[in-house]
């Protein structure tokens, strides 16, 4: 890795803001590629969340010879700032991580996800059998851990849920804990550092799958309303060929000579039909009136109790 990159990648590590001018103009070649990064929805490890989407970016290669040079950010907050600072050009979001980028400039949607003719997912509160919590009610007094408080699934969705059972999530749960992603939310849920763990039904699964939890000992206590899926999204400094020759890639990747299916993969790393590069800002509706109801005043109070 050259000493400029270095400097880029612990720039968007450590929040410090990269100008134009500073940071390198990608082009999508071999020694100029574009900048990828990844929310760490499952533990921001280069072997886990990375590996997920390396297929995917591996097929558009393969299919329009661009280039890529993806990384996972340590935090959600960090992705957006990476996007922001022009550190990359391309980033995957959670909607309620894309919602501020897009508001400040930023970003503008480039694909998402279409798994059996669906673009959505969903978050949920997860038990164990045992535990005698078999509503969202029931966690009153119980402790409860979240991923990041910028994930929709792990975090803004869970809250809703809380607050529409008639919770306070500030002062009716027992301890609050903020993980940092889905995987270690889940994983405290197993090791019983938690009576429960908010995360989204695709890191769940692949927690029951790679035998993090037991699919005999374990349950979802409520499953929320269809959310939509995490988008691909490209910086808006970007020229507007770029632009179209991404969505372009992205559209067609799963047509493209020599790409197999098992390449197009998404959230979780799960196979995925196609990629559309056609959807509007429409599609974050849905998001943006749970974010309205997860205000920033809750989310500050969640996290100072967190803290305690």
């Amino acid at each position: 890795m050259s000493i400029l990159k270095t400097i880029v990648a612990a720039a968007a590590a450590t929040f410090i803001s990269i100008t134009g001018a500073v940071a390198q103009q990608a082009d999508g070649t071999a020694a100029n590629p574009y900048r990828v990064m990844l929310v760490p929805a499952d533990g921001g490890t280069e072997d886990g969340t990375r590996a997920d989407f390396a297929p995917l970016f591996d097929a558009v290669t393969q299919s329009t010879g661009l280039h890529f040079d993806i990384r996972v950010g340590q935090t959600y907050a960090s992705v957006i700032e990476a996007i922001c600072g022009d550190v990359v050009e391309i980033a995957w979001f959670g909607p309620a991580s894309y919602l501020p980028a897009k508001e400040r400039g930023c970003a503008e949607l480039l694909a998402v996800d279409v798994h059996h003719g669906a673009s959505t997912y969903f978050s949920g509160i997860f038990t164990a059998r045992d535990s005698g919590i078999t509503t969202v009610a029931d966690l009153a007094g119980k402790d409860v851990a979240f991923g990041d408080a910028n994930s929709t699934s792990s975090f803004v969705y869970p809250v809703a849920m809380i607050v529409a059972a008639g919770l306070d999530p500030v002062t009716d749960l027992g301890a609050i804990r903020m993980t940092g992603s889905h995987a270690n939310s889940l994983k405290a849920l197993a090791e019983g550092q938690v009576d429960a763990a908010a995360a989204s039904f695709d890191s769940f699964e692949r927690a029951l799958n790679e035998g993090v939890l037991d699919p005999a000992l374990f349950v979802a206590i409520v499953k929320s309303d269809p959310i939509p899926n995490p988008p691909l999204a490209m910086s808006t400094g970007l020229p507007d060929e770029v632009k179209a020759a991404l969505r372009n890639a992205f559209n067609t990747v799963h047509e493209a000579p020599g790409v197999s299916p098992e390449m197009i993969r998404g959230y979780g790393g799960k196979q995925v039909d196609r990629y559309d590069a056609s959807i509007s800002e429409d599609m974050m509706a849905p998001a943006l009136v749970v974010l309205s109801g997860v205000s920033g005043d809750l989310r500050t109070a969640i996290l100072a109790r967190a803290s305690e």
